[in-house]
């Protein structure tokens, strides 16, 4: 039994760990809510095994989890429905366990480190101490895995990713800049966008992710991948001007403006409490990753923007940028 199974695979990691490992050659599965997006995603694959699952029953996840090997966690929630994270955890890894599961791989985010402590870059050591509720919420879910790893249930680990952006990643920060920068008008943007930050461009995640859940060595703790440096959103945004040799109209909305749309949006209501990765930095060191499984490749920003870029339909409606769950 070797099958990896994508839980959650209809997202950009998740299809970027599919991409990786049909390079590769290998057949996979990928679990997902709804039959018709993961056709439209997988469909065509003739190495992917495309499962439906109800996350809210036990019997419908043994049933996606069956025959599988490793799980490779991706399942998302709606920002104003993170208590589900915990909940969709236990379910999922007790469902897994009794299906013969061997290995989960959480793919996780640096919510549950709360502000920094001790300054950047972070290592994996640094404390977990969440001052938001969503933090919180990520937090239980890494506990209920990693306590079933050690209690010797499972084998697990986490795998911390920073913000993402990339070719059809609509849930990134830079992607409302892409589309004007394509398509003209107005980038609605979080701001500050003066401030470091760091971007994972995600086509770099899914040879990463494969290499460490082939790791044995890679079970039992937290992993970092960070971006490919630090930069900013205006030196991002400074790039695409200089790609498409025209400037850029930007609205940046702060801690006060996201509080204002929050009368009227659910998602900038919730976005609220995560505000201060904005404006106070959290930059990671993955240089325990390298170390397990060696080099990481990191896409330049440069190179990273053009083809985000190229990947913008030119009359293809806008839609919100929002942060990844």
């Amino acid at each position: 039994m070797n099958t990896l199974a994508l839980f959650g695979a209809c997202g950009p990691i998740g299809q970027s760990i599919a991409a990786a490992l049909s390079a590769q050659g290998r057949r996979f599965r990928v679990v997902g809510r709804e039959a018709g997006r993961l056709q439209a995603a997988y469909g065509a694959n003739p190495l992917a095994e495309c499962v439906t699952w109800n996350p809210d029953s036990p019997a419908s996840i043994r049933a996606a989890a069956r025959g599988v090997d490793t799980l490779v966690y991706l399942v998302g929630v709606p920002y104003w429905h993170f208590d589900r994270h915990p909940q969709l955890m236990q379910r999922t890894l007790q469902a897994a366990i009794d299906a013969g599961v061997r290995r989960v791989v959480l793919i996780g985010t640096i919510y549950p480190y709360g502000r920094v402590q001790g300054g950047n870059p972070v290592r994996e050591d640094h404390p977990r101490q969440p001052h938001t509720f969503k933090g919180r919420m990520r937090l239980a879910q890494e506990e209920l895995l990693l306590q079933a790893h050690a209690a010797g249930r499972i084998q697990a680990t986490v795998l911390r990713l920073p913000d993402f952006y990339g070719p059809g990643v609509l849930t990134s920060l830079l992607h409302g800049a892409a589309c004007a920068a394509v398509r003209g008008g107005t980038a609605d943007m979080l701001g500050p966008i003066d401030a470091p930050h760091e971007f994972l461009y995600v086509p770099d995640a899914g040879p990463v992710v494969v290499r460490l859940a082939d790791t044995p060595a890679a079970y039992g703790r937290t992993w970092h991948l960070a971006g490919a440096g630090a930069t900013t959103q205006r030196a991002l945004v400074q790039e695409m001007e200089r790609l498409t040799g025209r400037p850029l109209k930007l609205r940046v909305a702060g801690r006060g403006t996201l509080r204002l749309l929050g009368l009227f949006s659910r998602l900038m209501r919730e976005m609220v409490e995560m505000h201060y990765l904005l404006s106070e930095p959290l930059l990671m060191d993955d240089s325990a990753l390298s170390q397990l499984i060696g080099p990481l490749r990191k896409t330049s920003y440069a190179e990273g923007i053009r083809q985000t870029l190229a990947a913008v339909p030119a009359t293809a409606p806008l839609r919100r940028s929002a942060r990844p769950a």
